[in-house]
């Protein structure tokens, strides 16, 4: 099915009504009587993303059923776990912008930032609890403990120099497409009854869906910023992605050893990250990368085969396809 739906914008209209409930939850939810922690939230608030998770829990309930009010707090909570491992990231990563403005713990101080991050957490799981699903408190404690271990196995591989696809795959999945897999698996369940096998199947959709996204966004770091976000900034933080883990994987050996030393020896120089940069594309790793990408979308797209043609259908094709064209 082709679709007609071209912008973030057009899709964004068919749960219009949904997405407005589900901003006024999620507002009014991080209320507090403390006036540092509503500062904090305030400038997080001014800084949102696109919303490609709590849009993706909303399609899948709309293609399955009917989108429930149960629905809009699951994503609610799923985006309040979201922001939570950003700012925690961000202390990790000692990031300073995010989505070109100061991050939190820039503004505020990296302990702030935690404890807000903290507050973010604990909100969510408020939320899960009000659901009265344990079916849906376990899906999205499991996709937090996903999260954290992904962190840390990106951790461990920037530490110990791990330069393999499989370890790659691995902590993208944990890192993102876990969370992108939890959204559409619970927009499922919460859009029908009797939505087992669907869940099933939005979850393996979610999961192809996260992948490509996170291989997206690795990509933009071999070029100018488009989304906030400096050039190299994760080879400055000894992050291997699939364009330059391609790259080192497939050259010969003499060619790649002076690239490998530089990340073993953690010299991330503006010279040698250029030259990591242009290692990267000389070997064919962002076509690389972009394959691999599209090859996740089309098994998404692929799963959405399985059920009838609706509005709804149409749209998550055209997330799909958005998700892999996107310039930020």
């Amino acid at each position: 099915m082709k679709s007609a739906m071209q912008s973030l914008d057009a899709i964004n209209l068919l749960v219009r009504t949904e997405l407005s409930r589900f901003e006024e939850i999620y507002v009014s939810i991080l209320k507090s009587k403390c006036d540092l922690l509503n500062s904090s939230v305030d400038t997080i608030l001014a800084a949102q993303g696109k919303k490609i998770r709590p849009l993706l829990n909303l399609l899948a309930a709309k293609a399955c059923g009917e989108i429930t009010e149960t629905t809009i707090n699951s994503a609610v909570l799923l985006e309040l776990l979201h922001t939570a491992t950003l700012l925690h990231d961000d202390v990790v990563d000692d990031t300073l912008e995010r989505r070109g403005k100061h991050s939190i713990n820039a503004t505020y101080g990296n302990k702030v930032a935690v404890l807000v991050g903290d507050y973010f957490l604990s909100t969510a799981l408020i939320m899960a609890m009000n659901t009265s699903s344990m079916q849906l408190v376990s899906i999205v404690s499991n996709t937090g403990r996903d999260l954290s271990e992904g962190e840390i196995f990106q951790l461990e591989s920037t530490r110990e120099n791990f330069f393999t696809e499989e370890r790659y795959y691995d902590i993208i999945f944990r890192k993102t497409a876990s969370l992108f897999s939890a959204c559409c698996q619970i927009g499922a369940i919460t859009g029908n009854d009797n939505a087992a096998e669907r869940g099933e199947l939005f979850k393996e959709y979610g999961h192809h869906i996260g992948m490509a996204f996170q291989i997206k966004d690795d990509i933009f770091d071999y070029f100018e910023d488009k989304i906030g976000k400096p050039t190299g900034n994760d080879l400055r933080e000894g992050k291997v992605t699939l364009p330059l883990l391609y790259a080192l994987n497939r050259a010969d050996d003499a060619v790649s050893q002076p690239y490998k030393d530089m990340i073993t020896r953690k010299e991330f120089t503006p010279e040698n990250i250029a030259a990591l940069i242009g290692f990267a594309k000389s070997e064919s790793g962002v076509e690389y990368a972009e394959a691999k990408m599209q090859e996740h979308i089309d098994k998404a797209i692929g799963l959405l085969s399985a059920f009838p043609d609706s509005e709804a259908k149409t749209a998550l094709y055209a997330l799909s396809h958005f998700i892999g064209s996107r310039k930020y």
